[in-house]
């Protein structure tokens, strides 16, 4: 993905500074342990492209960029708590690190950094909020109520990733002040993503090499976790074959979408082939 290169530098550089501005170091340093390790940053991307092909600015989006990934950052901690994962982005996860009470408040703060930098938009918080809550019932669904099939497994993944790269695609739409059709567009677009996303990540989780992933693999059977190969009996093959028409669907609403951006349309394609073929 060479194409986000210039928006991952402009995205870390603004992240950086919002982190510098916590004033308490010993929260300061866990934060930025977790926010700048690295990482895809896909959802901030997601924000600053549909914000160009929006007709708006990077200058205009960055704000949500950054908190969109404040909040993925946070559901990552959570992630790995509940989880017992010791290792993500190939470093301890921020509860070994520094301890399970530390990386909930760091979690805690990341939210409401994430907050402060959507409150100026009544619209933006709306999306985040709705994002949020579907995210939360996503996960109370894979602890409360595993899905027993495929059609469940696809609510629960449209609900606790598909939620988020909605809202990333969403707020770029926002920051653009587009129409409100446009806006849609792009929501539908990036959920379909991040359910490709999704399903490529379950097929990850059985056939990749640890050591390229960044983080252990097997965990969804050691964990008894939901996975699309799991809960539907299917091989990653034909995993994969439902991650491409998941893709698929993101590639048609996308062409829909008005724009003369069509460089953005472009990068906008390469990141659903990313979602799709990625090993990391």
């Amino acid at each position: 993905m060479n194409y986000s290169d210039d928006q991952r530098l402009l995205i870390e550089t603004h992240m950086s500074k919002i982190v510098d501005g916590i004033g308490l170091p010993k929260l300061r340093n866990s934060i930025r342990y977790s926010t700048l390790s690295g990482g895809k940053r896909l959802r901030p991307i997601l924000t600053l492209l549909s914000c160009d092909i929006a007709g708006g600015t990077q200058e205009n989006a960055m704000d949500f960029a950054v908190g969109i990934e404040l909040i993925h950052t946070a559901s990552l901690i959570i992630d790995d708590i509940i989880d017992s994962s010791p290792f993500r982005r190939k470093q301890y996860t921020s509860w070994v690190e520094f301890g399970h009470s530390d990386a909930v408040i760091s979690s805690d703060s990341l939210i409401g950094e994430a907050f402060r930098l959507f409150s100026g938009n009544p619209l933006a918080l709306e999306c985040v909020s709705k994002a949020m809550a579907n995210l939360g019932s996503g996960e109370a669904m894979e602890l409360v109520s595993p899905p027993q099939n495929e059609e469940e497994y696809l609510d629960l993944a449209r609900c606790k990733t598909g939620s988020l790269f909605r809202a990333a695609a969403e707020l770029g739409g926002i920051a653009a002040q587009s129409e409100t059709f446009v806006i849609t567009a792009l929501g539908d677009y990036a959920e379909a993503v991040g359910m490709a996303f999704q399903i490529r990540d379950d097929v990850l989780d059985a056939t990749a090499d640890p050591a390229i992933l960044g983080k252990p693999t097997g965990q969804d059977a050691m964990l008894d976790r939901p996975s699309l190969l799991r809960v539907a009996g299917i091989s990653p093959l034909e995993a994969n074959y439902r991650a491409h028409l998941q893709a698929n669907k993101a590639l048609r609403i996308l062409g829909g979408i008005p724009t003369a951006k069509n460089n953005t349309i472009d990068y906008l394609s390469e990141l659903v082939n990313f979602a799709v073929t990625r090993s990391y």
